[in-house]
């Protein structure tokens, strides 16, 4: 039996697993951005050179996603023991906050990884020089919007099938991302565009330039590639994550004084 996950546990845990993913499964991810650019999908680079931009994700994987399951790991903890608040609202309240937290660190990787994935720039140190301090949080808040519903669905999903003791954690992982991911595909659509624009726009303006030129389908451009990204991902997400953990949790050893 192992403890509740420690700042270090979920420091080491976290970043461990966010880098197995997001390097794992990067080819995924830039047919996905493709998909959701502006340009299209060959303008934007099509099959060619799907691991442009994967130096800012080799970066800023690890922080981001540590930074998210200190928080949430913390908040759990506290709101379990210290409230009378449901599981999944404990749940849905800690992820919450972690993805806020985490998108301080995550959304500047986010933009130098799409504009690199879609050929605004050659490389992801190109891209970084070419975007302003300011420029580097556009769609901070089109992301924190995508985020919070994200886990909403997710962990608390992720949470319940755990407890139910029938599945394997990277299952339990696959179906809570997958089920996520294809629900919030709109607003993705939406934080991708924001980010690949290189003036100021408004998530209104967006919406109706994505009507205008694709219509409602235009939402869940990349819907498929995303759902089996982000399913495939939480399967290797959470369960790096909670075996890196077991691993570092110190074990309770039976009483042999009986």
């Amino acid at each position: 039996m192992s403890s509740s996950p420690t700042f270090v546990h979920s420091l080491l845990a976290g970043g461990a697993a966010g880098t197995a993913v997001d390097v794992l499964f990067f080819p995924i991810d830039t047919i996905k951005t493709r998909l959701q650019s502006s340009r299209g999908f060959f303008a934007s680079g099509g099959f060619k050179s799907i691991y442009s931009g994967i130096g800012s994700v080799a970066l800023g994987s690890s922080p981001g996603a540590a930074t998210f399951f200190v928080v949430y790991d913390s908040l759990k903890k506290t709101f379990s023991q210290h409230t009378s608040m449901p599981a999944p609202t404990v749940h849905l309240t800690a992820a919450s906050v972690g993805e806020v937290a985490a998108c301080l660190v995550r959304v500047p990787t986010e933009v130098v990884k799409t504009r690199t994935q879609t050929a605004q720039y050659s490389s992801s140190w190109a891209a970084l020089r070419g975007t302003s301090l300011k420029g580097l949080y556009r769609g901070f808040g089109i992301t924190v919007f995508r985020e919070i519903p994200f886990t909403s669905i997710q962990f608390p999903l992720y949470e319940y099938l755990k407890q139910q003791n029938v599945i394997p954690f990277a299952l339990c992982g696959a179906t809570a991302g997958g089920t996520a991911a294809a629900l919030t595909t709109p607003l993705d659509v939406l934080k991708t565009r924001i980010m690949l624009s290189k003036t100021k726009t408004t998530v209104p303006a967006v919406c109706a330039e994505i009507m205008r030129t694709g219509g409602p389908k235009a939402f869940f451009a990349g819907v498929i590639p995303r759902t089996m990204w982000i399913s495939a991902g939480g399967a290797v997400f959470l369960g790096v994550y909670e075996l890196v953990h077991a691993s570092l949790a110190p074990k309770v050893l039976p009483d042999d004084s009986a």
